[in-house]
């Protein structure tokens, strides 16, 4: 493993243990947003393991992923407008549930231990 994903490794952790830590406290909206920048840097880990890159921006992530892995592409995709609604609407403790479910789905496809 180098020096990148090594970094990527430890940020998933750090939101994903963090948006556990939010959800306790039923901050469900920050809850959401770290679950999903969880998410976003295991795309991240994804691409930079087969297509040996980092993606600059979330557009070019979702560009990456939905051209060559779209099953991880379909979560982010899924996913992604529970980040958006977290700016202007009060989430709850089902919508934690599904994004933590496939942070959860991505670090066992990746094989990360958290």
């Amino acid at each position: 493993m180098d020096e990148k994903e090594e970094i990527l490794i430890k940020n998933t952790k750090e939101f994903y243990q963090n948006a556990l830590e939010l959800e306790k406290t039923k901050s469900y909206n920050s809850s959401v947003t770290l679950f999903f920048k969880a998410l976003a840097v295991l795309g991240d880990i994804f691409i930079l393991r087969n297509e040996k890159k980092i993606p600059n921006s979330h557009s070019e992530r979702f560009r990456i992923l939905e051209e060559k892995h779209p099953d991880v592409y379909n979560i982010l995709d899924k996913d992604f407008p529970f980040y958006q609604n977290s700016y202007k609407l009060q989430l709850d403790k089902e919508t934690c549930e599904v994004l933590k479910k496939d942070v959860e789905k991505l670090i066992k496809l990746l094989g990360i231990t958290i």
